[in-house]
């Protein structure tokens, strides 16, 4: 079975050619094609698995009905099918079906088509369902993806990272956030300082920043007609969430786009709503599945391992000085969820996503009037404020129940780094040690390293970002993946912190409380 998987990850991109007309259901995209048989325009997706499955996405080039079938092999003997919506121009030809009633802990083929006037030829991809006893796994997690102006480079053969991270043979993906960088244009060339030239795919969509919906399909559409990106997607189980670049650089509800920016459209509620709705028809999510019917939400993975995913976009408060009494990243009901949620977990390990760092402090260089901070760090060392308030609380709550092996795994910052924070460096003491693991770009501009703040007392225990800011994809060295080992029998995880090629810069293994 193994071996038949890595026969599929190496052959199956032969049907996942990007149809370049789609105009049943984008009017960026060209004429519409004269054939009637509707056709699977960018690969397929696997998102946010259970025991007896898992959510399966897929696009149109016009109406027609997503079918999948499942089965224990590649031959598709004594498949199940399943039946999904309609894809029609009202959610850009995407869709979704969730497959269930599989068995749990096994490998599944699966064959996505389409019925319409006619049948689409077939995409098929695997996925493995949870297991309901203790057995290894093995996750990765990034973020940042075609930042800074580095689109699909041709002459590298594109975002090669995805091939790389799927040669790994991973159960699991997180998707840090900065899915896309909507307020990233890109041009047919990018002249670096050393007179080195970076060449782009381009697209209609990517040639401006994103302001209106169909602008904001495009960047998604855009990532994905990279050949590895797609490989990738049909052969790992997504866990995604947004950060800023889905909308705009360190967006905040309520808040406005520079004047400077090139924006005809400046409120950013207007355009998170707008980012919001390509997310969701793009990505490999159902947000009725989530706690507040957006995105957070717990992702069990049998035994051994809880994700909880976080949304600290939606509910934080404005970009400042970050020094109130009381801040908000979270929010109250998203706070409370994280620490019932923790308290209530049997899992050996919970890994906690969270699309910003903990400790990292990250100015918001929106606002040259004024410092402002944009996570949840304020870079005063001293007693949590602003919106360390809310970290503060789920990390005396993790204290207070007795929660054991919580790890929190982000992006956002352009480098990898591994931080210990400890209450005995720490100006806050209510809490008990852990670690927080930072991984990207996986194909943006590599910045870092970032300041620590030393409220909970972090420490860096290892750190590799470029010698050089917004160095680029060129320089793979800085380009960034994590990957998170657990074993069925010790219950020992095993974080690795890789470059682009998966050669491992930095190891450390935790071992289980008990």
């Amino acid at each position: 079975m193994h071996l038949s998987r890595r026969t599929l990850l190496r052959t199956s991109a032969a049907g996942l050619i990007v149809a370049p007309a789609l105009a049943a259901c984008s009017s960026n995209d060209g004429p519409a094609l004269l054939t009637q048989r509707p056709k699977l325009t960018h690969g397929v997706a696997v998102g946010d698995p259970r025991t007896d499955g898992a959510l399966i996405w897929a696009r149109s080039d016009r109406p027609a009905k997503l079918i999948v079938e499942t089965a224990a092999t590649e031959s598709f003997k004594d498949a199940k099918r399943f039946e999904g919506p309609m894809l029609t121009p009202d959610t850009d030809g995407t869709g979704r079906v969730r497959v269930n009633g599989l068995p749990a802990g096994q490998q599944v083929h699966y064959r996505v088509t389409l019925e319409g006037d006619a049948t689409s030829e077939p995409i098929t991809g695997v996925f493995r369902t949870v297991p309901t006893a203790a057995s290894d796994i093995k996750l990765l997690w990034s973020g940042d993806v075609v930042g800074q102006g580095y689109g699909i480079n041709p002459e590298l053969g594109g975002m090669k990272i995805f091939s790389a991270m799927a040669a790994r043979d991973p159960h699991l993906f997180i998707h840090s956030g900065d899915s896309i960088y909507a307020d990233g244009p890109l041009k047919d060339s990018v002249t670096l300082p050393d007179g080195r030239i970076w060449r782009n795919t381009v697209s209609e969509a990517k040639s401006a920043v994103a302001q209106t919906l169909d602008q904001f399909r495009g960047n998604f559409a855009y990532n994905l007609t990279d050949e590895n990106y797609r490989r990738f997607n049909s052969s790992v189980a997504q866990i995604v969430q947004w950060d800023d670049h889905e909308t705009v650089n360190n967006w905040y509800p309520g808040g406005m786009v520079g004047p400077t920016k090139g924006y005809t459209e400046r409120s950013m509620d207007t355009l998170a709503t707008r980012s919001w709705q390509a997310f969701h028809e793009w990505m490999p999510v159902e947000p009725k599945e989530a706690v507040d019917g957006r995105l957070y939400r717990k992702i069990s993975y049998g035994p051994l391992l809880d994700v909880f995913v976080l949304d600290m976009r939606t509910y934080k408060d404005t970009n400042d000085e970050n020094r109130s009494p009381a801040g908000r990243i979270f929010g109250a009901a998203q706070t409370q969820w994280l620490i019932g949620a923790l308290r209530d977990s049997k899992a050996t390990w919970k890994i906690v996503a969270n699309d910003l760092p903990l400790g990292l402090v990250v100015k918001d260089g929106e606002q040259p009037d004024r410092i402002a901070f944009e996570g949840p760090a304020n870079n005063d060392p001293g007693a949590p404020s602003g919106r360390e308030t809310e970290i503060a609380q789920v990390l005396s709550s993790i204290k207070a129940n007795k929660v054991s092996g919580v790890v929190w795994l982000t992006a956002d910052v352009h480098y990898t780094a591994a931080h210990h924070y400890s209450p005995e460096r720490a100006a806050f003491g209510d809490f008990n040690e852990f670690w927080e693991f930072v991984s990207g770009p996986l194909n943006a501009g590599a910045f870092g390293p970032n300041p620590l703040d030393g409220t909970f007392g972090p420490e860096a225990v290892f750190v590799h970002a470029p010698p050089v800011q917004n160095a680029s994809p060129l320089d793979g060295a800085y380009q960034h993946f994590g990957e998170v080992s657990i074993d069925g029998r010790s219950r020992e995880l095993t974080v690795n912190l890789c470059d682009a090629t998966g050669n491992v810069l930095f190891t450390q293994r935790l071992t289980p409380a008990h």
